[in-house]
């Protein structure tokens, strides 16, 4: 099912304006994702209240580490339905999940973060969790 574009505007707009590029295209994803040198972010935005809660204010928690990837990127699940299903395919073997995160490094992922890891944990504890993945990994 498709969200209409205007109805999630806010939730899109919570990452966007904290930094993050919105890839709107299967072909905005994978040159983000195999083009990028170093480490690239994608968030999997939703619209389902453990993204507001918890997945979107970890993200931007996280990014504020001295060590952050060098981009920092997001889909909307069931609004950018391509790019979502392009970047769900960089992220197997994980089955699609969203809100989800994944970390990506030379366009190798490294760290990817379930729904089941978001849902019922504090932001706090999830943007501790990325922020670890950073320092190993950027």
């Amino acid at each position: 099912m498709r969200y209409p574009a205007e109805l999630v505007a806010p939730f899109a707009k919570d990452l966007t304006d904290f930094g993050f590029e919105s890839l709107n295209t299967a072909e905005e994803v994978t040159e983000t994702i195999e083009n990028s040198a170093g480490t690239v972010l994608v968030v999997v935005n939703s619209v389902c209240g453990c993204a507001a809660a918890n997945a979107r204010p970890a993200a931007k928690m996280a990014i504020q580490n001295d060590k952050k990837p060098s981009k920092i990127t997001t889909v909307f699940a069931g609004v950018d339905m391509e790019a979502t299903a392009k970047a769900r395919e960089f992220m197997v073997p994980y089955p699609p999940s969203s809100p989800s995160m994944a970390l990506f490094k030379d366009g190798e992922l490294v760290h990817f973060i379930e729904r089941m890891e978001i849902e019922g944990r504090t932001a706090e504890s999830i943007a501790m969790n990325l922020v670890a993945a950073f320092d190993k990994h950027c």
